[in-house]
């Protein structure tokens, strides 16, 4: 294939990169650089990202039809997270920009660390840079903010795994409540009283609806999670480090903590290990979202299974069926999860 270089004068402005062009140049039909260019099926993933690829290089920008009011793709797409340390959100990032790809969209991809004003800024400049879309997997349960700031700009959004309490938006996660509420009974089968309960930001309507259920279930069983049981942190390791120094550094440890993420349980063990505490014996732990490191034979966590790389790949399709047939009505997709029992709870291993 013949490399081409294209240069304009100090005095004339570079002519506008045709279709046809972009097709000689990639060695394809015409008929193939027009279903990719315009979003449509029929071709193979690796020819989509190729002809995505030399249209890019040649600097193709697609005209505005003169019969259409929508305004022009960008085929840019903006992925909201609250960070990158956290493992889960890094497998979420990848299920979307694996499935952008193989629709011709690029990812931009942005954290806030749970941060409102961070959010605003990050969404303000998603608006700026005109994308096609936007995935939040960092909305805030009471900042609307960002939300009305996409919407104002006609830019259609889903929000993955957590809600948005006050502007209504398509959604993708799992049933919080329910999956809480099955690791909590779980945890009480064992017999555990000294209960406590470390979860991310209350901000996260997730982390919010898992504490909630986790406390309700214990109650409903006669256990009662005290305030300074309670403890909600950064969704990290490093968070469930802080957690567990507040929850051991007492004369009153519990024998048990239930945890909203694989990453708060990770770090809640870390800490009583190091303070010699063995797990399960001194200490049972179960997490939420069962990802690979956590379940296996290494640490074997007790934990709900989210099918992580299922929900980024359904939030990007209900992205790109928002961007393709804009609506006034919201869907909402609760996706199943299911129960990993591990070593950590008390259970015996497997085969045992």
């Amino acid at each position: 294939m013949q490399d081409r270089t294209l240069t304009a004068s100090a005095d004339r402005p570079l002519s506008p990169v045709s279709a046809a062009a972009v097709a000689r140049a990639a060695g394809v039909s015409a008929a193939s650089v027009s279903y990719v260019l315009n979003g449509k099926a029929g071709v193979s993933p690796e020819t989509r990202r190729h002809i995505i690829h030399v249209a890019n290089e040649l600097g193709f920008r697609p005209r505005k039809s003169s019969q259409s009011t929508d305004l022009q793709r960008s085929r840019v797409v903006g992925l909201i997270l609250p960070n990158i340390i956290n493992p889960m959100f890094p497998r979420w990032a990848q299920g979307v920009i694996s499935s952008a790809a193989d629709s011709g969209y690029e990812v931009f991809v942005a954290t806030t660390q749970d941060d409102p004003e961070i959010l605003a800024q990050v969404t303000a400049t998603l608006a700026n840079r005109a994308v096609d879309g936007v995935i939040l997997a960092a909305s805030l349960r009471d900042d609307a903010r960002a939300l009305r700031t996409l919407r104002a700009a006609r830019i259609p959004y889903v929000c993955l795994s957590r809600r948005a309490d006050f502007l209504d938006a398509d959604f993708v996660g799992i049933d919080d409540d329910a999956a809480a509420t099955e690791l909590m009974q779980h945890m009480l089968g064992h017999g555990y009283t000294e209960i406590a309960t470390v979860i991310g930001p209350r901000v996260s309507t997730a982390s919010l609806a898992r504490e909630q259920a986790f406390v309700r279930t214990a109650a409903t069983a006669g256990v009662v999670i005290s305030g300074d049981r309670k403890i909600s942190t950064r969704v990290n390791n490093e968070g469930g480090r802080l957690a567990a120094e507040r929850l051991f550094a007492g004369g009153n440890p519990p024998r048990a903590v239930v945890c909203g993420s694989d990453e708060l349980a990770i770090g809640v063990m870390e800490y009583a290990m190091a303070r010699g505490l063995r797990i399960p014996e001194d200490v049972a732990v179960a997490g939420c979202d069962g990802l690979p490191h956590s379940r296996s034979g290494l640490i074997n966590l007790t934990s709900i299974v989210q099918p992580q790389q299922d929900m980024a790949q359904e939030a990007f399709a209900m992205l790109l069926q928002r961007i393709d047939a804009p609506s006034r009505s919201y869907t909402s997709l609760v996706c199943p999860h299911r129960l990993h029992v591990g070593r950590t709870c008390g259970c015996p291993p497997a085969g045992a």
